[in-house]
């Protein structure tokens, strides 16, 4: 296929990600304006009664799992262009990781926070953040609970850059609230 028929089927002048040659690239951030940003990412792991009462004890045989999830979540929002392809590597200046224990509902809510000074976002990061935090719980507690769910990642807020502060829409910030124990 030529060239140009190649960026006529791919529709390569509407792609940020995609060269003049119909291959994938990193966008060009060069020019932006440096800028305060914050993300803040949510992830729920949702498991029996039992394995999070133990987690809430710190009964599970492995260890402390929320110590391991927030160091875990951290070493993901460092990590993120390693793993997302065109990701830009980001100096991260501040990542806090956050645990809530919801009995009701048989799950353990993860809040990630990354913040930056930069040309672009961390929206990356913190989703990054959440989901190894959850993948870290699970694989902390799954000699006990094989039947754990991580579900309702998600942007919570993004602050900063040229499209400014986004809120997800839900007041509650969770995606999938109709599962019960």
């Amino acid at each position: 296929m030529s060239n140009k028929n190649k960026e006529e089927a791919q529709g390569v002048s509407g792609f940020t990600h995609i060269n003049e040659k119909g291959y994938a690239k990193m966008v060009d951030v060069s020019e932006k304006e440096d800028s305060m940003r914050e993300a803040i990412a949510r992830a729920s792991v949702y498991m029996k009664k039992d394995t999070l009462v133990a987690i809430s004890e710190g009964t599970i045989k492995k260890g402390d799992v929320l110590s391991v999830a927030q160091v875990g979540g951290i070493m993901g929002a460092k990590s993120t262009s390693d793993i997302i392809p065109m990701c830009h590597n980001i100096n991260i200046y501040g990542a806090d990781i956050e645990f809530k224990i919801d009995m009701e509902n048989c799950k353990l809510d993860i809040i990630a926070v990354v913040k930056t000074v930069g040309v672009t976002g961390v929206e990356m990061e913190a989703l990054t953040a959440a989901s190894v935090a959850a993948l870290t719980v699970y694989d902390m507690c799954k000699a006990v609970d094989k039947y754990m769910v991580i579900s309702d990642i998600h942007l919570v807020r993004k602050i900063g850059g040229k499209s400014g502060e986004i809120n997800f829409p839900n007041n509650n910030n969770i995606v999938n609230n109709s599962s019960k124990c």
